[in-house]
């Protein structure tokens, strides 16, 4: 029994929402073969660090590169749209007929059942995020042998809306939150003032960053009371223009101004690990965003939240925007001097309880590390049991 672990992205967001059940089923001592695969540079580096102790041991690491003729296309595309991620599936074809199942944290692989007509490989669906826009619950999430999920918000979302049958859905939690360290700090904080994350999104029809992030960066510039880490999702400065692919637009987020970069209340950071490893949203104290699944992280410790409405939205009754329950809304940055202040000032009264309800809706944790209950699930779907920890503890003895 092969089962792999694709890694196929520009960026390192997804990495740690499904490797940690690749190490947790190496170390419940699954008797079949783990790869994990990786496709560039970077998503090897974070394979690397977050899998060191298994990588090279109990699990093969497989990378997979381009043919000449796709390196050359990649070269006039990628600039301007992920084409290498899409390329690698036809360009290593051998590779995934050899495998059993396939375990993935995004859809594009789906393309080797709908494209490619490996009807036979099983994909599983780590997904990642626990958010709340539409696109995570398409129909496209119903072409997967079977789907992992954080908590029952997502169980019923993916029943009612992609339509997937309850028996192809296991809720196990948040493998992401086992490789989280809550005492590591990133940066010294400067002063007593609070501080605020400000994580818009990268889809640009419903991002706050085109048409007020340099508004909302202004308002820190002049008010030093508060500390900024402006820490956007990762994808959103990675290219000079955005795809957003749910509503087929190409928008440019622009460059960073001086004037930011030398706030020295403000701490920039445009896709390093830190963005993606839940180290600022562990340290702020207010989250200030839009619809970036980032929210759902930050209530991991539930603290006071701002959401900038800007593009209008009637969000009230939208399961979409959901997660603006969590605090007040805003329409424009002239409202952030009073909508920080109340976020402030009423979240203990007004906003924590819902908070933690909401926390609860969208990840089911116990004692057990997510991580060793998706690796169980796992390997049940594929006819192996794992060894309990005190079942590993007599073996070695």
């Amino acid at each position: 029994m092969r089962v792999g672990f694709l890694f196929n992205h520009d960026q390192i967001h997804q990495v740690a929402h499904s490797l940690p059940i690749a190490l947790a089923l190496a170390k419940g001592g699954f008797d079949g073969e783990i790869l994990v695969t990786t496709t560039n540079e970077r998503i090897r580096r974070e394979v690397m660090r977050l899998g060191v102790d298994e990588i090279g041991k109990r699990i093969t690491h497989v990378d997979l590169g381009l043919r000449t003729r796709s390196q050359l296309l990649s070269g006039v595309l990628e600039s301007l749209v992920p084409s290498r991620k899409l390329l690698v599936y036809g360009d290593n074809l051998d590779f995934f007929r050899s495998l059993d199942v396939l375990v993935v944290a995004e859809k594009t692989s789906l393309v080797l059942k709908s494209l490619y007509g490996l009807k036979n490989l099983k994909i599983i669906h780590t997904r990642h995020g626990a958010g709340d826009r539409a696109i995570g619950f398409d129909k496209a999430s119903a072409g997967f042998d079977h789907v992992f999920c954080s908590g029952p918000k997502i169980r019923e979302r993916l029943i009612t809306e992609a339509g997937l049958s309850a028996e192809k859905i296991s809720m196990v939690g948040y493998p992401k939150f086992d490789t989280v360290d809550p005492s590591v700090t990133v940066f010294p904080v400067r002063s007593r003032a609070p501080v605020v994350l400000y994580n818009p999104h990268c889809s640009s029809h419903l991002s706050s960053w085109f048409k007020h992030g340099r508004q909302v960066l202004d308002f820190f510039v002049d008010n030093p009371d508060y500390q900024l880490i402006f820490a956007p999702h990762v994808m959103l400065f990675e290219r000079k223009f955005v795809l957003t692919i749910d509503k087929l637009r190409i928008d440019s987020p622009g460059h960073i101004d001086e004037r930011y970069l030398r706030a020295p209340n403000i701490h920039i950071d445009l896709g390093s690990r830190a963005s993606t490893d839940m180290s600022y949203t562990m340290m702020a104290d207010l989250y200030l965003g839009d619809v970036s699944s980032q929210i759902y992280e930050f209530l991991w410790r539930p603290r006071p939240c701002l959401f900038l409405n800007s593009h209008g939205i009637d969000w009230q009754s939208d399961p979409n925007y959901a997660h603006w329950k969590a605090g007040p809304v805003i329409r424009s940055p002239a409202d952030l001097a009073q909508g920080l202040k109340q976020a402030l000032d009423s979240h203990e009264g007004e906003y924590r309880a819902t908070q933690a309800a909401m926390f609860a809706r969208s990840f089911d944790l116990t004692e057990r590390p997510s991580s060793e209950r998706a690796a169980e699930v796992l390997a049940g779907l594929m006819g192996h049991t794992l060894h309990s920890p005190a079942q590993r503890s007599s073996l070695s003895a």
